[in-house]
């Protein structure tokens, strides 16, 4: 593994998620092939896609803002997922475990752009 976001915990877990989505939204009514299902796999997608961006030859400041970014997508998955329990397309066991999954997502993003905002501080002091 040569770039560094390969080796982000934090961008594992979001592949894993996307891909996740992925299977999930192939369960969905043809008709929302190119509405809910799409939206719902970009905003996964471009979780990763935002960590990998931010990660590499940025400085910390720009890579908190590519983590804004992928925490963004991720709470449209999240939005995603009660548009799919509201419209019968998952159960409520399937939308618990999405969105369990999606608020770890979620704090381990934070946790990381937290950790990134003490090494700026600590560095420009």
């Amino acid at each position: 593994m040569g770039f560094k976001f390969e080796k982000l915990e934090v961008w594992k877990l979001a592949l894993e998620m996307a891909d996740n989505v992925h299977l999930l939204t192939r369960t969905f009514p043809k008709e929302e092939m190119f509405s809910l299902s799409s939206q719902m796999k970009r905003a996964a997608d471009s979780v990763s896609l935002n960590i990998a961006e931010g990660s590499t030859g940025q400085s910390d400041p720009e890579q908190k803002r590519f983590l804004g970014y992928a925490q963004r997508s991720a709470l449209e998955v999240v939005n995603c997922l009660y548009l799919a329990i509201k419209r019968n397309y998952i159960d409520q066991k399937g939308f618990n475990s999405f969105y369990d999954d999606l608020d770890k997502l979620i704090a381990k993003i934070q946790a990381f752009k937290n950790n990134l905002n003490n090494n700026y501080k600590t560095h420009n002091l």
